[in-house]
């Protein structure tokens, strides 16, 4: 039995951390090709991108490792039911349960580990990365720009352009005042951006322009009269030139982690079952007075609750605004022209409070959905945990009925599987995002929904049955009756 461990541990290692490793390079690439408009032309330092991907890899780590468990599981057993040996350990005695206990093992220690990862590691890797992200687009050469408009963002420097995309420019004009004396306007047709890899600068590199230069402008200009002082003027044309601008205001620069860790993706468990239920006495608190509010700003309820006895009459001559008056009024006693301005007065408060009532609606509808997500967030913890089980117990009895190892037929069943799962997920936080269905409903559906066919294929893999057979099912039925 120890040979046995050992021997089906190593058969499935190796396949797990090669499929582990193919699918985090799979969804770093999708992470970069999503932020690369933020990330090319920037200048950053390799330091900065290895550190952002350390971050990002440890955030996408609970969507690999499902398709890792599930990709490794139907490799390691196809392996096993192609060579025969899983025929061989079956004619010993020994049942699939049996035979699959060591990876059991192993998969329900990843699934744990799993859990205390996606808990304590993550909710760091999650802040880390978004603020990372966030200096890095903060850091963008297009935002000193604003296309037909001079922008001063550059300290000594007035530039304008027409047009501007991504990092080309059109119809440039740039005023150099670097220089106390003298004064250079740069024009030009066309041109591109560059950030420098070495200092805190832009290079410009400029098509069909030309470069206007004046001397001692300052001088001439503080006697006040220019038409009296000669000065020199330059000016050359150019076909392509490279001009250096210093932006050292401009250069990355982190954020502080603090200011990211009020997400709830940023919360352990323990701190989202915290700030659940700080909200809810919260929101509990609040819904309690404006209801307070609400009753004790009618009249109806003001009399009620003062006098707290029955409405007198009194003489309607003496009223003099008909309805602004501290005591109850009769209908009765009230002439046309009062009924008529109290109805009208009536009319205007309910409007008043519809309003105030939807917007209180709307309120709460809002807050419901925002509470949503810290409850997805929630239980997604413990979904993950339960999906990489669940995944193995579709993938290890699926290998030995399919009994092809390596990467080609797996890797097709793993991929279908996988995308009906992902599709899963994806489904269910919509639906408990925008409050459809219960969090847990939504986070928890994909684990219900493939868990029969976990259990239909271990049986059947148990028992070699074939699982298209409807006979299959049929005994499958009957001994559920039983």
């Amino acid at each position: 039995m120890k040979r046995l461990f050992i021997f089906s541990v190593k058969s499935f290692v190796g396949p797990f951390i090669v499929t582990l490793l193919i699918s985090m390079f799979m969804l770093i690439m999708q992470f970069f090709w999503k932020y690369i408009d933020d990330l090319m032309g920037k200048g950053l330092e390799i330091t900065v991108v290895i550190e952002l991907i350390f971050y990002v890899s440890a955030s996408l780590l609970p969507l690999a490792l499902p398709l890792a468990m599930l990709l490794s599981s139907i490799m390691t057993v196809g392996n096993l039911a192609e060579n025969n040996e899983l025929t061989a350990l079956k004619s010993s005695g020994l049942s699939l349960i049996r035979i699959l206990r060591p990876l059991i093992v192993v998969c329900l220690f990843i699934s744990i580990s799993t859990f205390y990862f996606a808990n304590f590691v993550i909710p760091i890797a999650n802040y880390k990365w978004r603020a990372l992200i966030y200096d890095i687009q903060e850091t963008k050469i297009a935002m000193l720009l604003s296309p037909g408009s001079y922008s001063h963002q550059i300290d000594k420097y007035i530039i304008k352009v027409k047009e501007a995309e991504n990092d080309r420019i059109k119809d440039v004009i740039i005023h150099d005042m670097t220089h106390p004396d003298i004064v250079k306007t740069v024009r030009a047709e066309k041109g591109t951006m560059y950030k420098s890899s070495v200092g805190n600068s832009i290079l410009l590199k400029l098509e069909n322009g030309n470069v206007f230069e004046e001397n001692n402008l300052k001088e001439v200009i503080n006697k006040g009269n220019p038409n009296d002082e000669f000065f020199p003027q330059k000016r050359y044309a150019f076909k392509s030139a490279i001009f250096k601008i210093n932006i050292s205001g401009f250069d990355f620069k982190k954020t502080d982690d603090e200011l990211f860790k009020n997400n709830y993706e940023m919360y352990n468990v323990f701190q989202l079952n915290q700030v659940v239920d700080s909200v809810l006495r919260n929101a509990k608190k609040f819904n309690t007075d404006f209801t307070k509010s609400t009753l004790n700003s009618s009249l109806y309820n003001q009399y009620k609750l003062k006098e707290n006895a029955p409405v007198t009459a009194i003489d309607s001559t003496k009223i003099t605004g008909a309805i602004l008056t501290n005591q109850a009024l009769l209908l009765k006693n009230l002439t046309k022209e009062q009924v008529k301005a109290a109805c009208q007065n009536a009319i205007s408060n309910i409007r008043i409070k519809k309003e105030t009532v939807t917007g209180q609606k709307n309120f709460l509808e809002t807050f419901m959905r925002n509470l949503n997500a810290y409850y997805i967030e929630f239980h997604r913890k413990f979904a993950l945990t339960v999906s990489i089980i669940v995944l193995f117990f579709i993938g290890a009895p699926l290998g030995a009925i399919v009994k092809k190892g390596g990467f080609g037929a797996p890797v097709v069943i793993a991929a279908i599987l996988f995308m009906n799962y992902f599709v899963l997920i994806s489904v269910g936080e919509s639906l408990a995002a925008q409050n459809v269905t219960s969090p847990a409903t939504g986070m928890w559906m994909s684990t219900f929904i493939m868990l029969p066919f976990a259990f239909i294929l271990m049986y059947c893999a148990s028992n070699d049955l074939p699982v298209t057979s409807l006979s299959t099912y049929k005994r499958i039925f009957k001994r559920r009756k039983k």
